[in-house]
């Protein structure tokens, strides 16, 4: 993915707005996947759902306006605790009790945004790497 973004002639403001975008489309889903829980009653899902909803709209903010490395690093993070959290709910483990969680269309098309916006956010700190401070200033 890195390889075809770089050959591409992008605007230097495109890849912020496309994590962004992909992050926030995230959010907006777990709010969705909520909204679904609490029709069945509240629960300890239907509030993490809810907080990781949030958080991932937030996370629009830092993206769209280029806040740093370190912002980044926590939100590439922080979507691989959730990404990794789905796949370990959807196989049967002793953790689960040997059950696991269904699969469905809501929850792929979240996995796809949030694997999206991973992608994209390592573009952006692969291309800021070979940047010189005065260029990285110029991005701002």
């Amino acid at each position: 993915m890195i390889l075809i973004l770089e050959k591409m002639h992008l605007h230097p403001s495109l890849p912020y707005y496309a994590a962004a975008a992909a992050t926030a489309i995230a959010g907006i889903l777990h709010l969705v996947l909520a909204a679904n829980g609490i029709s069945k009653g509240a629960s300890l899902s239907t509030i993490f759902f809810i907080i990781s909803g949030i958080l991932q709209i937030f996370w629009v903010w830092p993206m769209a306006r280029r806040w740093g490395k370190m912002w980044y690093y926590v939100g590439i993070g922080g979507t691989i605790i959730l990404i990794a959290m789905y796949f370990i709910t959807r196989t049967s483990t002793p953790i689960r009790s040997g059950r696991a969680l269904s699969v469905n269309a809501l929850g792929i098309a979240t996995e796809i945004f949030q694997f999206i916006y991973i992608g994209i956010t390592v573009y952006i700190l692969a291309r800021q790497k070979g940047l010189t401070t005065e260029q990285k200033e110029q991005l701002r």
